[in-house]
Protein backbone atom coordinates (compact mmCIF):
# COMPACT_ATOMS: atom_id res chain seq x y z
CA UNK A 1 0.00 0.00 0.00
CA UNK A 2 1.68 3.27 -1.22
CA UNK A 3 0.38 6.27 0.95
CA UNK A 4 1.73 9.73 0.03
CA UNK A 5 1.36 12.75 1.88
CA UNK A 6 1.75 16.63 1.13
CA UNK A 7 1.73 20.06 3.44
CA UNK A 8 -1.18 21.90 2.88
CA UNK A 9 -1.95 24.73 5.02
CA UNK A 10 0.61 23.33 7.43
CA UNK A 11 -1.86 20.18 7.75
CA UNK A 12 -0.91 16.61 6.29
CA UNK A 13 -2.98 15.61 3.31
CA UNK A 14 -3.06 12.31 1.76
CA UNK A 15 -3.23 12.23 -2.14
CA UNK A 16 -4.61 9.58 -4.51
CA UNK A 17 -2.29 8.14 -5.88
CA UNK A 18 -3.72 5.33 -9.20
CA UNK A 19 -0.17 5.74 -11.86
CA UNK A 20 3.36 7.13 -11.27
CA UNK A 21 2.67 9.99 -13.21
CA UNK A 22 0.83 11.51 -10.34
CA UNK A 23 4.17 11.18 -8.33
CA UNK A 24 5.65 13.15 -10.67
CA UNK A 25 3.83 16.16 -10.01
CA UNK A 26 4.05 16.28 -6.20
CA UNK A 27 6.48 17.77 -3.50
CA UNK A 28 5.30 15.30 -1.04
CA UNK A 29 6.83 15.43 2.71
CA UNK A 30 6.25 11.69 3.90
CA UNK A 31 5.89 8.39 1.33
CA UNK A 32 4.84 5.70 3.61
CA UNK A 33 4.65 2.33 2.31
CA UNK A 34 2.87 -0.81 4.04
CA UNK A 35 3.90 -4.26 2.90
CA UNK A 36 5.00 -2.41 -0.66
CA UNK A 37 4.60 -4.15 -4.02
CA UNK A 38 7.62 -4.37 -6.42
CA UNK A 39 5.54 -2.46 -9.01
CA UNK A 40 5.18 0.41 -6.18
CA UNK A 41 8.86 0.04 -5.65
CA UNK A 42 9.69 0.74 -9.39
CA UNK A 43 7.30 3.81 -9.02
CA UNK A 44 9.63 5.16 -6.41
CA UNK A 45 12.69 4.27 -7.76
CA UNK A 46 11.48 5.86 -10.95
CA UNK A 47 10.03 8.90 -9.42
CA UNK A 48 12.67 9.71 -6.93
CA UNK A 49 15.66 7.84 -7.23
CA UNK A 50 15.07 5.75 -4.25
CA UNK A 51 15.74 1.80 -4.62
CA UNK A 52 14.42 -0.13 -1.84
CA UNK A 53 15.66 -3.82 -1.23
CA UNK A 54 13.60 -6.34 -0.26
CA UNK A 55 15.17 -7.09 2.65
CA UNK A 56 14.97 -3.45 4.07
CA UNK A 57 12.84 -4.82 6.89
CA UNK A 58 14.18 -7.95 7.25
CA UNK A 59 16.03 -9.45 11.19
CA UNK A 60 19.17 -10.09 9.31
CA UNK A 61 20.62 -6.94 9.04
CA UNK A 62 23.33 -6.22 11.21
CA UNK A 63 23.29 -3.65 13.72
CA UNK A 64 25.80 -1.41 12.43
CA UNK A 65 23.82 -1.19 9.14
CA UNK A 66 20.69 -0.03 10.94
CA UNK A 67 21.66 3.39 11.26
CA UNK A 68 24.10 5.04 8.55
CA UNK A 69 24.34 8.14 6.27
CA UNK A 70 25.19 7.60 2.52
CA UNK A 71 27.40 9.27 0.47
CA UNK A 72 25.28 11.37 -1.01
CA UNK A 73 23.57 12.29 2.17
CA UNK A 74 20.79 9.82 2.33
CA UNK A 75 19.54 8.80 5.44
CA UNK A 76 19.32 5.09 6.63
CA UNK A 77 17.26 4.23 9.51
CA UNK A 78 16.02 0.94 10.97
CA UNK A 79 13.49 0.92 14.13
CA UNK A 80 11.46 -1.48 16.34
CA UNK A 81 7.78 0.19 16.85
CA UNK A 82 5.52 -1.75 19.50
CA UNK A 83 2.16 -2.94 18.72
CA UNK A 84 -0.02 -3.74 21.62
CA UNK A 85 -3.01 -6.22 20.96
CA UNK A 86 -5.53 -8.00 23.48
CA UNK A 87 -3.84 -11.73 22.72
CA UNK A 88 0.10 -10.47 22.43
CA UNK A 89 2.02 -7.71 21.90
CA UNK A 90 5.39 -7.60 19.07
CA UNK A 91 7.81 -5.69 17.95
CA UNK A 92 7.60 -4.76 14.26
CA UNK A 93 10.17 -3.88 12.18
CA UNK A 94 10.02 -0.76 9.98
CA UNK A 95 12.98 0.98 7.72
CA UNK A 96 13.46 5.24 6.96
CA UNK A 97 14.91 7.02 4.21
CA UNK A 98 15.66 10.31 4.41
CA UNK A 99 16.24 11.73 0.59
CA UNK A 100 15.87 15.17 -0.84
CA UNK A 101 13.82 16.30 2.16
CA UNK A 102 11.34 13.29 1.93
CA UNK A 103 11.00 10.64 4.13
CA UNK A 104 10.49 7.22 3.02
CA UNK A 105 8.95 4.98 5.24
CA UNK A 106 8.54 1.04 4.42
CA UNK A 107 7.03 -1.48 6.89
CA UNK A 108 5.21 -4.65 6.95
CA UNK A 109 2.02 -4.24 9.21
CA UNK A 110 -0.47 -1.33 10.16
CA UNK A 111 1.33 0.37 13.14
CA UNK A 112 -0.56 2.32 15.89
CA UNK A 113 1.97 5.35 15.72
CA UNK A 114 1.91 5.56 12.01
CA UNK A 115 -2.04 5.83 12.48
CA UNK A 116 -1.49 8.28 15.51
CA UNK A 117 0.72 10.65 13.70
CA UNK A 118 -1.32 10.67 10.36
CA UNK A 119 -4.21 11.75 12.70
CA UNK A 120 -2.71 14.23 14.27
CA UNK A 121 -1.26 16.02 10.98
CA UNK A 122 -4.31 16.13 9.63
CA UNK A 123 -5.98 18.08 12.83
CA UNK A 124 -3.11 20.14 14.00
CA UNK A 125 -1.88 23.13 11.48
CA UNK A 126 1.53 23.63 11.77
CA UNK A 127 3.09 20.23 13.88
CA UNK A 128 4.71 19.16 10.45
CA UNK A 129 6.74 21.36 8.40
CA UNK A 130 9.35 19.04 6.34
CA UNK A 131 10.62 15.20 6.49
CA UNK A 132 12.35 15.32 9.52
CA UNK A 133 9.54 16.73 11.75
CA UNK A 134 7.65 13.65 10.22
CA UNK A 135 10.49 11.12 11.83
CA UNK A 136 11.10 13.21 15.17
CA UNK A 137 6.70 13.31 15.75
CA UNK A 138 6.89 9.49 14.99
CA UNK A 139 9.49 8.75 17.63
CA UNK A 140 7.93 11.43 19.52
CA UNK A 141 4.39 9.11 19.58
CA UNK A 142 6.19 6.05 19.86
CA UNK A 143 7.54 6.91 23.38
CA UNK A 144 4.09 8.30 23.94
CA UNK A 145 2.54 4.72 23.13
CA UNK A 146 5.24 3.03 24.88
CA UNK A 147 3.89 5.42 27.92
CA UNK A 148 0.34 4.56 27.63
CA UNK A 149 0.94 0.69 27.53
CA UNK A 150 3.11 1.18 30.66
CA UNK A 151 -0.25 2.25 32.34
CA UNK A 152 -1.59 -0.62 30.95
CA UNK A 153 0.08 -2.95 32.81
CA UNK A 154 -0.40 -0.74 36.03
CA UNK A 155 -3.89 -1.46 35.87
CA UNK A 156 -3.16 -5.08 35.16
CA UNK A 157 -0.61 -5.52 37.98
CA UNK A 158 -3.10 -3.33 40.90
CA UNK A 159 -5.77 -6.13 39.58
CA UNK A 160 -3.33 -8.51 40.18
CA UNK A 161 -2.55 -7.52 43.47
CA UNK A 162 -6.07 -7.17 44.03
CA UNK A 163 -6.35 -10.91 43.44
CA UNK A 164 -3.61 -12.13 44.59
CA UNK A 165 -2.89 -10.44 48.26
CA UNK A 166 -6.03 -11.23 49.62
CA UNK A 167 -6.69 -13.46 52.65
CA UNK A 168 -7.44 -16.98 50.33
CA UNK A 169 -6.04 -17.73 46.84
CA UNK A 170 -7.05 -20.71 45.16
CA UNK A 171 -4.86 -22.61 42.89
CA UNK A 172 -7.16 -21.57 40.34
CA UNK A 173 -7.00 -17.96 41.08
CA UNK A 174 -3.13 -18.36 41.25
CA UNK A 175 -2.92 -19.90 37.95
CA UNK A 176 -5.14 -16.66 36.78
CA UNK A 177 -2.51 -14.06 38.16
CA UNK A 178 0.44 -15.97 36.68
CA UNK A 179 -0.66 -15.67 33.28
CA UNK A 180 -1.63 -12.26 33.74
CA UNK A 181 2.07 -11.73 35.30
CA UNK A 182 3.79 -13.66 32.26
CA UNK A 183 1.64 -11.07 30.26
CA UNK A 184 2.66 -7.99 32.00
CA UNK A 185 6.40 -9.65 32.10
CA UNK A 186 6.20 -9.97 28.11
CA UNK A 187 4.89 -6.77 27.07
CA UNK A 188 7.09 -4.82 30.04
CA UNK A 189 10.36 -6.66 28.10
CA UNK A 190 9.27 -5.43 24.60
CA UNK A 191 8.51 -1.79 25.49
CA UNK A 192 11.84 -2.03 27.46
CA UNK A 193 13.43 -3.08 23.93
CA UNK A 194 11.16 -0.70 22.26
CA UNK A 195 12.73 2.61 24.14
CA UNK A 196 16.05 1.64 23.67
CA UNK A 197 15.43 1.37 19.88
CA UNK A 198 14.15 4.24 20.22
CA UNK A 199 17.01 5.97 22.03
CA UNK A 200 19.19 4.40 19.71
CA UNK A 201 17.75 6.30 16.20
CA UNK A 202 16.94 9.81 18.61
CA UNK A 203 20.60 9.51 19.19
CA UNK A 204 22.06 8.80 15.70
CA UNK A 205 19.64 11.73 14.31
CA UNK A 206 21.23 14.34 16.67
CA UNK A 207 24.98 12.98 15.99
CA UNK A 208 24.21 13.44 12.18
CA UNK A 209 24.03 17.33 12.47
CA UNK A 210 20.88 17.58 10.18
CA UNK A 211 18.61 19.21 12.73
CA UNK A 212 18.03 22.43 13.29
CA UNK A 213 17.69 24.13 16.62
CA UNK A 214 14.03 23.20 17.23
CA UNK A 215 14.10 20.05 16.30
CA UNK A 216 17.45 19.44 18.12
CA UNK A 217 15.96 20.51 21.12
CA UNK A 218 12.43 18.40 20.29
CA UNK A 219 14.75 15.30 20.21
CA UNK A 220 16.32 15.80 23.39
CA UNK A 221 13.20 15.97 25.36
CA UNK A 222 12.32 12.89 23.15
CA UNK A 223 15.57 11.50 24.83
CA UNK A 224 14.31 12.97 28.30
CA UNK A 225 10.48 10.92 27.78
CA UNK A 226 13.00 7.94 27.25
CA UNK A 227 14.72 7.75 30.73
CA UNK A 228 11.90 8.69 32.80
CA UNK A 229 10.37 5.15 30.70
CA UNK A 230 13.05 3.52 31.87
CA UNK A 231 13.03 4.31 35.22
CA UNK A 232 9.40 2.61 34.76
CA UNK A 233 10.50 0.22 33.14
CA UNK A 234 12.57 -0.99 36.05
CA UNK A 235 10.27 0.01 38.77
CA UNK A 236 7.38 -2.60 36.74
CA UNK A 237 10.11 -5.66 37.09
CA UNK A 238 10.64 -5.53 40.62
CA UNK A 239 7.05 -5.28 40.52
CA UNK A 240 6.24 -8.15 38.34
CA UNK A 241 8.97 -10.38 39.92
CA UNK A 242 7.92 -9.41 43.78
CA UNK A 243 4.10 -10.30 42.44
CA UNK A 244 5.31 -14.07 40.66
CA UNK A 245 7.40 -14.86 43.66
CA UNK A 246 3.88 -13.96 46.20
CA UNK A 247 1.86 -15.88 43.76
CA UNK A 248 4.29 -18.82 43.48
CA UNK A 249 4.55 -18.66 47.53
CA UNK A 250 0.51 -18.93 47.62
CA UNK A 251 0.73 -22.15 45.60
CA UNK A 252 3.37 -23.81 47.41
CA UNK A 253 1.30 -23.06 50.89
CA UNK A 254 -1.91 -24.55 49.04
CA UNK A 255 0.32 -27.72 47.88
CA UNK A 256 1.93 -27.56 51.75
CA UNK A 257 -2.08 -27.67 52.98
CA UNK A 258 -2.51 -30.82 51.05
CA UNK A 259 0.17 -32.36 51.73
CA UNK A 260 0.13 -31.72 55.96
CA UNK A 261 -3.80 -33.13 55.47
CA UNK A 262 -2.41 -36.37 54.30
CA UNK A 263 1.06 -36.53 56.38
CA UNK A 264 -1.87 -35.85 59.50
CA UNK A 265 -4.08 -38.44 58.22
CA UNK A 266 -0.86 -40.99 58.11
CA UNK A 267 0.30 -40.83 61.77
CA UNK A 268 -3.53 -40.78 63.01
CA UNK A 269 -4.02 -43.91 61.33
CA UNK A 270 -0.70 -45.58 62.66
CA UNK A 271 -2.55 -46.63 66.23
CA UNK A 272 -5.41 -48.18 64.90
CA UNK A 273 -3.26 -49.57 62.26
CA UNK A 274 -0.73 -51.54 64.96
CA UNK A 275 -3.89 -52.61 66.74
CA UNK A 276 -5.13 -54.52 64.04
CA UNK A 277 -1.57 -55.82 63.52
CA UNK A 278 -1.54 -57.20 66.93
CA UNK A 279 -5.02 -58.60 67.46
CA UNK A 280 -4.17 -60.02 63.65
CA UNK A 281 -1.29 -62.13 64.44
CA UNK A 282 -1.83 -65.76 64.95
CA UNK A 283 -0.86 -67.06 68.64
CA UNK A 284 -2.49 -69.94 70.66
CA UNK A 285 -2.31 -68.13 73.83
CA UNK A 286 -4.09 -64.73 73.31
CA UNK A 287 -6.19 -63.79 76.61
CA UNK A 288 -8.85 -61.47 74.37
CA UNK A 289 -9.40 -64.10 72.11
CA UNK A 290 -11.67 -66.05 74.20
CA UNK A 291 -13.02 -62.84 75.82
CA UNK A 292 -16.34 -61.83 75.22
CA UNK A 293 -16.03 -58.25 74.97
CA UNK A 294 -13.03 -58.58 73.01
CA UNK A 295 -14.02 -57.72 69.40
CA UNK A 296 -15.95 -54.73 70.53
CA UNK A 297 -12.77 -53.69 72.51
CA UNK A 298 -10.55 -53.59 70.08
CA UNK A 299 -13.03 -51.70 67.60
CA UNK A 300 -13.56 -49.40 70.53
CA UNK A 301 -9.90 -49.17 70.81
CA UNK A 302 -9.19 -48.53 67.50
CA UNK A 303 -11.44 -45.87 66.79
CA UNK A 304 -10.49 -44.32 69.94
CA UNK A 305 -6.90 -44.29 68.67
CA UNK A 306 -7.90 -42.34 65.64
CA UNK A 307 -10.06 -39.84 67.43
CA UNK A 308 -7.23 -38.98 70.17
CA UNK A 309 -4.57 -37.90 67.80
CA UNK A 310 -7.15 -36.00 65.45
CA UNK A 311 -8.19 -33.66 68.30
CA UNK A 312 -5.39 -33.23 69.38
CA UNK A 313 -4.16 -32.12 65.98
CA UNK A 314 -6.73 -29.86 66.12
CA UNK A 315 -6.30 -28.57 69.51
CA UNK A 316 -2.82 -27.72 68.05
CA UNK A 317 -4.05 -26.10 64.76
CA UNK A 318 -2.18 -28.26 62.60
CA UNK A 319 -5.73 -28.67 60.36
CA UNK A 320 -6.38 -25.44 59.76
Amino acid sequence: MLNVFTLVNGRLYQEEIDRPETLTRLQPVWVDLEAPTPEEKGWIAGCFGVQIPDNITGDDLEESARFYEEDNGELHIRSDFLIEDDDTSRNVRAAFILHNNVLFSIHDEDLPVFRLLRLRGRRMPGLIEGAKDVLLKLYDMDAEYSADSLEGIYDALEAVSAQVLKADVSDTEAGEALAAIARSEDLNGRIRRNVMDTRRAVSFLMRSRLLNAEQFEEARQIMRDIDSLDSHTAFLFDKINFLMDATVGFININQNKIIRIFSVASVALLPPTLIASIYGMNFQRMPELNWQFGYPFSLALMVGSVVAPFWYFRHKGWLK
